[in-house]
Formats: C-alpha cells, structure tokens, sequence
C-alpha cells in the first residue's frame, strides 16, 4: 500500500505543511482566501482522486492485487479529477460537495470497525484539506451574495447553499449510524453560515457604503452615521428579497434571518449612540428612524410577509427610548408655547397700532385661529410619527389651555378699551372662536379630553363676552322702547313699530362677522329682545276683563310675528322664540282652566327652566283668576317638571326663561 500511494505522498505532505499554520483561519478568511486555496485546489485534489480514482498499481505479490489484472503502464488516470477541478471552477459547489462525500462513503461508508485503517490516513488528511477548500470557497461566496452581482453569481450562491444542505444531510446520515464517524464530522456547515452571514451583515453595518451625494449639508455626524447604516440596510435587504432569497429553498426562510440579524446589529449601533446625550436635533432624527424609518423599511412590497414585524419590537428598548421621547415632548411643547404666542403678539401689535383686522367678502377675518391650528396639527402629526404613539404625542397640547386664556385676555382688553378698532377685532374674534371649536370638536383625537374641555370652556365665555360687547350698545339704543312694552299705551296704540325700526337699523351695525358668526349674534340679539319683551310684559299693565286679555292675546301673537319676519329677513331662523311668545299669548287669552293647566304643561315641558315665579306673575295679569285658580295652574307645573326631570331631561330643551328676571 504504502509502495502505491509513493508517488504522491510526499507532495501532499509538503502542502500539508506550507499550510498548516494558517489551517485555523480558512473557515473565517476573507478576501485572502481565494489566494490560499487556489494552488490547494490545482494540486492536492488531483491527487487525492488520482489516487482515489486509479487501480493499484503493479506489485510483487499477487495477491495485493485481489485478482485484478495490473493496468500497463501507459493506462491514465479516469478523468473524475478533471472533473472536480472543472466543478470548481465552474462553482459547481454542490457537484464539487457530492464527489468529496462519495470519496468520503468509499473511505468510510463500509467500514464497521472504530478507526479507520491507518493506510488510508494519507487519503483522509487529503480529503479533510480539500473538503477546507471546498468551504473557504463557499464562505467566500456567501459573503458576496450581497453585493450586485456578477453573472452567473445567483447560480454559485444557489450552488453553495446546496452544498450546506448536503453536508447537513450527511451529517444526520453518520448520526444514524451509530460509529464513530470522521473526524470533520458533524461539520455542522449550517451553523457556519448562518455565522457568516450574522458577521457578514455587522461588517457591513460597520462600514456602510456612503456616496458622496448622499451626505446632505448640515447633518451631524450621527446623522450622517445612522442614515449610511439605514441605507446599506435598506439596499442589502431589498438585495435579499430580489435576488437571494430565490437561491434558497422556500423553508429556509432566508429573509427571516437577514432581518433578524440587521434589526439586532442596527439596535445595537443604535443604544450605543443613545447613550449619550444627543442634541435635539438627534434626538429627533433618532426618534424617527425607530418608529418611522424603520418601520417603513420592513414593510416594503418585496418584503411583505416575511416576518411578523411587530415580533421584532423597537430598535431601542423601553429604557433608553423614554428618556429620548421626553426630551422631544418637551421641547416641542416649549415650541407650541412659543410660537402659540408669538402669533396673539403679532395680532396685539396690530391692534395696538389701530389697524383694522383684514376683510374677506365684506367680514373681518384673524388669522390667530389658522396659524394655531396648523401649529397644533402639524406637530401633533409629526410627534406622532416621530414617537409612534398618538396618546403620548397628545401630550406637547398640554399648554394649549395656557395659550386660550392668552387669547382670552386679548380679547378683555380690546373690549376693556374700546378703541375705534375694537369692534372690528371682535368680529374678527369670533370667526376663530368658532373655527377653534371645530377644531377641537373634530380633531379630539390630537388632544387629551381634559385639554378639550378646558380650551372649549374657554372659548365660551368668549364668545359670550364678545356678543355682549357688540349687543351691549343696540340694546341702549332699544331701552326707550322696551320701556312701552306692557304698558297700557302699548296695548292701545301700535308703539311695537317703533322697536322694530329700532332694530333694523341697529341691524346694519352688526354686520362684519362671518357668516355663521353673523347669524348666531341674530340670534343672540333675537332671544335677548324676546327675553326683555317677556319680563316687560310679565310686569305689565293687569288685564280686567276677558276683552283686554284677547286684545293682549293679538297684541303679543301679532308682536311676535312680525319681530320673527323681521330677524327671518336679516338671516336668524330661530322660530323657537315664536313659539313662545306665542304660547305666552294663549294663556292670557284661554278662560277655561283645564284649557289653560294643558297649555301651561306645554309651556313647561318645552322650556323646563319656566319657574313658578314666572308663571305666577304672568297669571296675575288675568285679575279674574283667583289665588286658588293660580296655584292650580302652577301645580301642573311642578308635575310637569318632575315627570321631565324623572325621564332624565329632553336633549332639545332650550334655556328661556333663567334669563327672564322677575321680582
């Protein structure tokens, strides 16, 4: 035997030795690899299957020979090894990977004793070197795979893998045979891979690719730092989906593990960075790369469905974000506050200087309202995105209660002073007003609820006090009129006239608001003149007789209908107010008392603020009802109330008469 394998031991002894000091490293080596095993390659694989492959060569026994024939001396060698060697350099991996087993199952396979015979060492340390070969050359290829490729690439990757699987199958094959297997065997070439792929994927990470072009001026450099390792993830991932993930078998689940391994190498980089203390700037960018970025990257169309990615979490744990997401809260909600009242100084300095507010189709217009509201939307939205929770983006809001109360006390002071531009800006008040209301109404998904009803609060009572403040003057105006009302000059003479002129031309004044604005201060106006109208009459002159009372039936009927015409015509549609100055004149004209107890529970059960002070004092004016009469009529009212409060209140219940003072 050892006279056979003369020839080409000694060469394979001297390879083993110019090489064994770097055998350690051919498993990890990079781009010096393909120097180290390419003379490996040319030379001791042709002799290991030249001896493999070739019959015994001529001995003095005959019995070394088992029989067979010698071969002459011009017999060559079968052509296996040129067709290794071509496998090779082809990257026929898998091809190259089944003729080593082969040679492997011939060495081995057959064997049942525990070592294998010490003549055939020569061949197995032969077969263990070119089987390292065979490895460097498809680590190498594994740690190409993500760069563009060549021609022909995907092929020699989608050999390579084969060659893992087959070296797995071996492996689980030896397992069941229950010997001693050789000594390369588990190899366990899996767990290489996947090794090599997670060190691949850090190498690449560490020393992103950054085109000059994509340096944008005035980035820091952590900017700078996570934008290159975001986008070397972005393009070597959508590589994966493209072009890697058809080398593999569809189980493998390849893109699994390249996200497994970006996502935990990019996390952390990532808490190395958030360590330390960022400026805002980076601290905002970070922010949007975890919960914005990322997220984006992930759910790419070449990538959908590949994991789940929530089951990966954040980028940065809990820990290390919420210090990141207070420090960002807090100083866009310092923003929102700043600019929130740079924006009511820039409409007080106008003020102050006796400018008018702007008009737009004949309405004065403030852009307060605008320039806060798209303040508050888009740093509500973008906060948002930037910490991936909408209730905790709520929270930079907080302040907009402070903000209300600012704009409160402009409009306080405007009214305070009544400058020639006072009225103007009022009107101009209440079209934000009311545009802040929508607001508030109908994005209530950008504050908390506590916020909501503070600022809505707020804009109440200044709704109110600019209504008072424009209404305040007509309603001195009107006083010598009201004055007539419920007297007996009014019921005899045609005075009510002369109120309505009164406020028509009152009317003219009011104008100037938006609108809808414009036509609730009609309204305003309208239940105001209705509400003194009441206590004026309640208070009137006392009706004797039945005649009088229909004559003041007609009188307020009558009263009623043309104040209604007359708010109908300038834009107000609050029938509402008819009804109950009409309801009003037919108590004053019904003598029946059943008649009356039903139109008083009617009364009472539209407008359940209708106090039995009211109704006593408007009973009076019948002077032919008793006591006992009216405090059977007010009876009916105390039930009516009860049942209404019982069946927990009508939704439409209008308040009225808690305007109507009466002594």
């Amino acid at each position: 035997m050892l006279s056979r394998l003369g020839p080409c031991f000694p060469c394979r002894r001297r390879r083993a030795e110019e090489h064994s000091s770097e055998r350690g490293d051919h498993l990890l080596s990079g781009t010096t690899m393909r120097n180290e095993t390419d003379g490996v390659k040319q030379n001791c694989l042709l002799s290991v299957f030249s001896f493999c492959c070739t019959p015994e060569a001529p001995t003095s026994n005959p019995a070394a020979t088992d029989g067979h024939p010698p071969p002459t001396e011009q017999e060559e060698p079968p052509n296996e090894s040129l067709a290794y060697e071509q496998t090779l350099e082809k990257k026929l991996f898998c091809e190259a990977g089944r003729l080593l087993i082969a040679r492997e199952e011939r060495l081995f396979g057959e064997i049942q004793e525990p070592e294998a015979p010490t003549g055939h060492q020569a061949e197995v340390t032969e077969l263990a070197d070119c089987r390292r070969v065979l490895l460097d050359l498809v680590l190498q290829t594994l740690r190409l795979s993500l760069d563009p490729g060549e021609a022909g690439a995907a092929a020699a990757l989608a050999s390579a893998v084969k060659a893992v699987e087959q070296e797995e199958a071996q492996d689980r094959l030896w397992d069941q045979r229950g010997r001693k297997p050789p000594v390369w065997r588990p190899c366990a070439w899996k767990e290489v891979h996947d090794s090599t792929l997670r060190g691949l994927v850090e190498e690449r990470m560490d020393n992103p690719s950054t085109p000059p072009s994509a340096v944008q001026a005035g980035q820091s450099s952590v900017q700078v730092d996570v934008c290159a390792m975001g986008r070397q993830m972005k393009e070597d991932l959508l590589q994966v989906a493209s072009v890697v993930r058809s080398c593999y078998p569809p189980e493998t689940n390849i893109c699994h593990l390249y996200i497994q391994a970006y996502h935990r190498t990019f996390s952390a980089r990532l808490r190395k960075i958030a360590d330390f203390g960022l400026e805002d700037k980076d601290c905002t960018f970070l922010l949007r790369w975890v919960n914005e970025y990322y997220p984006l990257v992930l759910q790419k169309p070449q990538m959908a469905g590949e994991m789940d990615v929530a089951a990966l979490g954040k980028l940065l744990p809990e820990e290390l974000l919420k210090p990141l997401e207070d420090q960002y809260l807090s100083r866009r909600e310092e923003e929102l506050t700043t600019f929130g009242g740079r924006i009511l100084e820039d409409a007080k300095d106008k003020w102050n200087k006796g400018e008018e507010p702007t008009r737009e189709d004949g309405c004065f217009v403030s852009p307060v309202s605008y320039d806060i509201i798209q303040l508050i939307n888009e740093m509500v939205t973008s906060a948002e995105k930037v910490v991936g929770d909408l209730q905790k983006a709520q929270t930079i809001t907080r302040q907009l209660k402070g903000i209300m109360h600012r704009f409160k006390i402009f409009q306080s002071d405007v009214i305070m002073q009544n400058k020639a531009s006072s009225r103007p800006v009022v009107k101009a008040h209440l079209g934000c007003i009311e545009q802040f209301r929508d607001f508030l109404n109908t994005k209530r998904n950008l504050f908390t609820e506590e916020v909501g009803k503070d600022c809505l609060l707020v804009l109440t009572d200044m709704k109110l006090s600019a209504q008072a403040y424009l209404l305040k003057p007509v309603h001195e105006v009107l006083k010598p009129e009201y004055r007539k009302l419920g007297t007996s000059g009014w019921l005899n003479k045609n005075l009510f006239n002369r109120l309505l002129g009164g406020i028509e031309e009152e009317l003219q004044g009011l104008q100037g608001s938006i609108g809808s604005c414009h036509q609730e201060l009609l309204g305003k106006l309208h239940q105001e003149v209705t509400v003194e109208y009441v206590r004026r009459l309640l208070k009137g002159a006392k009706l004797k007789n039945e005649e009088q009372q229909a004559k003041a039936c007609n009188t307020v009927r009558d009263n009623a209908e043309s104040l209604y015409k007359l708010f109908l015509k300038m834009g107000s549609e609050d029938v509402w107010l008819k009804d109950i100055l009409t309801k009003i004149a037919e108590v004053l004209r019904l003598q029946d008392l059943p008649a009356i107890q039903i139109q008083v529970a009617s009364l009472g059960a539209d407008h359940p603020d209708l106090s039995e002070k009211q109704l006593s004092a408007l009973l009076k004016l019948k002077t032919n009802l008793s006591k006992a009469d009216r405090r059977t009529v007010t009876d009916v009212l105390s039930v009516t109330r009860e049942e209404w409060s019982t069946a927990g209140g009508r939704g439409a219940a209008r308040a009225f008469f808690s305007e109507v003072r009466v002594k």
